[in-house]
């Protein structure tokens, strides 16, 4: 296996929102790649191409109405998704196919072991939407089609989703509420958008026990944070023995994060990062999610980032 990390990154993703007074600005792309970059990350890493994902390939964990109402809806030039708190622009068809084509791209790496693992400059984001509505600034679920893609096209049986977003990833859990092949693990502050993510909520039929929620109070940090992941997670990854571990990245859980109320420092994520990388010896392939501070955002990022690369 190579000791390569790999860094997707689209330049066309920027075009999504763009002139819009709007948390999810074109902007964080810039943040998270000038944080990189001035800590020398980007020149140690191999870049990937640009990708559009197929619509068959979306349809791995979307309805086909779904994609035609999406389609729909951003050709007509409205500005939300019909579905759900969304903003999009007439770019943001094309924008979101290469999220998920660049996520699609950093699993073959790392299934093929052309990389160890890869991080995602993706926007927009994905982890709200489920296979029937985009929503929370997400359109397609791009860790949740990257896990069934590494399935389909790589054979790996069992993949692990690990999502330290301030927001619960419930399009991601309900894509896999009732799967036993891939484990969602998420920290998230609560009460908060989009309301779901209770302890209890831990799947269904064979699924049951397959969910693992964390929310905790405004104000956690590491000591919450890291500690579930330490005390829960891995022991539940020496159990599941996963073939990939994906990370919905969300770093609106920083501390200063206009949309929510963590404590996390950028050490913090590091540590985050490496434990995460001991359940699989570092094939990871890590994906943004949200982060709304931009110079924490940059920051917290690079830390993430340089964790991935030193292993």
């Amino acid at each position: 296996m190579s000791d390569i990390s790999l860094f997707v990154a689209d330049a066309h993703c920027r075009g999504h929102l763009a002139g819009r007074d709007h948390p999810e600005r074109p902007e964080r792309f810039d943040a998270v790649k000038h944080g990189m970059e001035r800590a020398g990350l980007v020149a140690r890493m191999r870049r990937a191409g640009p990708r559009i994902a197929t619509e068959d390939e979306v349809l791995l964990c979307h309805t086909p109405h779904y994609l035609k109402t999406a389609q729909h809806d951003i050709d007509s030039g409205v500005p939300f998704l019909s579905t759900g708190d969304t903003e999009i622009t007439t770019s943001s068809w094309d924008v979101a196919l290469r999220a998920v084509g660049g996520a699609l791209s950093a699993v073959d790496a790392v299934a093929t072991g052309a990389a160890r693992n890869a991080f995602c400059l993706l926007r927009p984001p994905g982890h709200h939407a489920n296979a029937s509505h985009g929503m929370g600034f997400c359109i397609f679920n791009n860790i949740a089609i990257a896990a069934r893609y590494a399935q389909r096209a790589h054979g790996m049986a069992r993949i692990m989703i690990v999502d330290w977003d301030v927001h619960h990833g419930n399009g991601t859990q309900d894509i896999f509420y009732q799967d036993p092949s891939v484990f969602f693990f998420s920290t998230h502050q609560w009460p908060l958008y989009p309301g779901t993510g209770r302890a209890d909520e831990t799947g269904e039929g064979a699924g049951e026990g397959a969910t693992m929620n964390f929310p905790f109070p405004a104000g956690a940090g590491r000591k919450e944070i890291l500690g579930a992941v330490q005390d829960r997670l891995l022991p539940a990854a020496a159990n599941f023995r996963p073939d990939l571990v994906l990370i919905s990245a969300g770093f609106d859980s920083r501390i200063g994060d206009p949309l929510g109320r963590f404590t996390l420092e950028d050490e913090d994520f590091a540590d985050l990062t490496h434990a995460v990388m001991g359940i699989t010896d570092g094939r990871v392939v890590s994906m943004l999610e949200g982060g709304y501070n931009l110079a924490g955002l940059g920051s917290a990022s690079a830390a993430h980032v340089e964790a991935l690369i030193d292993g």
